[in-house]
C-alpha cells in the first residue's frame, strides 16, 4: 500500500520532538528505505513499523523526501562517527596509525549500515540532490578530510612525505573500495576476514612505500 499525499512540505512547529519517537521513526525508515528504496517505500508502513501515526511522521519530517534526507544524515553520521580519526593517532607512528584507521574504515565500509545507505542514495542520484549532497559531505568528504588532517600532522613530524594530503587520503581510502566493496553493494558473497586482513596489510604497505619518509 502506498501513502496518500499530504500537503505539508515542512515539519510543523510547536510541541518539541520526542527523541525516542524520532529514533523509532528513523530506525523504521532505515529498514524500509534499505529494502525498498525511496520510491517504493511507504510512509504508512514506516509509521506502522515505528508504532506511530502517519501524521506523526509528516509532523516531524514534512514529507517522505524529508524523512529520506533525515535518514541519510542520521545513517551517515552513525557510519562515519570516529572514522578515521578515532583515538588521535600518533603522527610519529604512521604505519601503526594507518593499520588502525584502515581496519576501522574497512569494517564500516563493508558493514550493513554503510552498504544500505549507499544503495539508498545511489537509487535517488539526480532525483534527491540535497540528500546526496548531505551524504557526500558527511560521509566520504568528512572521512577524507579527517585522514588528510592526520597525514598533515605526520608530514609535519617528518614520518611521512605527503605533498597533497587530500589526494593521499583519497588514494588510501579508495584501496578499500574495490571488488569486495562492490560485491557487498550487490549483496554477493563478501570477502572473509583473512582476505580483509591481507588487503589491509597490502594497502598500508603500498601507501608507506609511496609516502614513507
Amino acid at each position: 500500500m502506498t501513502s496518500s499525499p499530504i500537503p505539508a512540505s515542512k515539519p510543523q512547529r510547536g510541541r518539541p520532538r520526542d527523541p525516542e519517537r524520532v529514533r523509532r521513526i528513523l530506525e523504521a525508515a532505515q529498514r524500509h528505505f534499505n529494502e525498498h528504496g525511496l520510491e517504493r517505500a511507504s510512509v504508512d508502513a514506516i509509521a506502522a513499523d515505528a508504532g506511530v501515526s502517519k501524521m506523526t511522521v509528516y509532523n516531524n519530517f514534512g514529507s517522505k523526501e524529508g524523512l529520506f534526507q533525515a535518514f541519510v544524515r542520521d545513517r551517515t553520521a552513525t557510519v562515519v562517527a570516529g572514522v578515521p580519526g578515532a583515538g588521535a593517532p600518533d603522527p610519529d607512528q604512521p604505519e601503526k596509525a594507518l593499520l588502525a584507521i584502515g581496519a576501522r574504515f574497512l569494517a564500516l565500509a563493508r558493514g550493513d549500515d554503510a552498504l544500505g545507505a549507499l544503495r539508498s542514495v545511489y537509487g535517488v542520484a539526480g532525483a534527491q540532490p540535497q540528500a546526496c549532497r548531505a551524504f557526500y559531505k558527511e560521509g566520504p568528504e568528512r572521512a577524507n578530510g579527517e585522514l588528510a588532517a592526520y597525514l598533515r600532522s605526520a608530514h609535519a613530524a617528518g614520518t611521512l612525505k605527503v605533498r597533497n594530503p587530500l589526494q593521499a587520503a583519497d588514494l588510501f581510502l579508495s584501496m578499500f573500495l574495490g571488488s569486495g566493496h562492490i560485491r557487498g553493494l550487490l549483496k554477493l558473497e563478501m570477502p572473509d576476514s583473512r582476505e580483509n586482513r591481507a588487503l589491509l596489510r597490502e594497502a598500508v604497505r603500498v601507501f608507506m612505500a609511496a609516502y614513507g619518509a
